[in-house]
């Protein structure tokens, strides 16, 4: 299977356009956005779970990373609520569930196989974002490795945003709000992916938060 796999063009995915795909957990869906593979795949999706729903134990060989988009996701190590950022690094397992249900952003092996930090960021706390400055921009940045960045910004209306300074390209997820991108009016939830070398500029249509990552993608 392959889905916006050809990381030359731009992509994005707006949530009403697309279509949700049953997992092999029953009360398991998934929203694709970039996929490589089939069950075993390179993958940036977004998953719900329904009340009660759960996956059996497995193992992530090249890593997996989430954004906890709304209700709570679980596994043997603990609750993550919404906001709530979570690397697992390659060679780790879990048992994730979700007692109420959730909607979570994840991203699966995509990993340099020596990033070994597990991380656990809770976004929702303000003491750890900076001030917004003279450009209405507040900034929490969550992870970095090499070239590869992971940052949430939250933007006030008709503020600015470049996207793919990086050289390494860059994609985003608007988390809440609602952004003007290349004419398009693309509401919470939509993905949007740059190849790298590209750059453009997206504005704010109101208060939103945004989760970014950039110079991480294959050339």
């Amino acid at each position: 299977m392959r889905i916006n796999a050809d990381f030359s063009r731009r992509a994005v995915v707006v949530p009403d356009n697309g279509d949700w795909v049953a997992s092999p957990a029953s009360g398991v869906e998934r929203l694709m956005l970039d996929r490589i593979g089939d069950e075993v795949a390179r993958a940036t999706s977004i998953v719900r779970y329904t009340a009660g729903s759960s996956f059996e134990s497995h193992t992530h060989a090249l890593g997996e990373e989430f954004l906890v988009l709304e209700g709570t996701f679980s596994d043997q190590h603990g609750d993550y609520r919404a906001g709530t950022y979570v690397r697992n690094p390659p060679g780790s397992r879990h048992s994730p569930f979700s007692r109420n249900g959730c909607r979570i952003l994840v991203k699966l092996r995509q990993f340099d196989p020596e990033d070994q930090q597990a991380v656990v960021v809770h976004t929702t706390d303000t003491a750890v974002w900076t001030a917004p400055g003279s450009d209405g921009i507040s900034t929490l940045p969550l992870y970095k490795y090499g070239a590869e960045r992971v940052l949430m910004m939250r933007l006030g209306a008709g503020c600015v945003v470049p996207l793919g300074i990086d050289s390494g390209g860059a994609e985003t997820l608007i988390v809440s709000g609602s952004i003007e991108f290349d004419g398009d009016l693309l509401p919470a939830e939509s993905w949007l992916r740059l190849p790298r070398g590209d750059t453009v500029n997206v504005v704010a249509a109101e208060d939103s938060l945004l989760w970014m990552k950039t110079g991480h993608l294959p050339a």
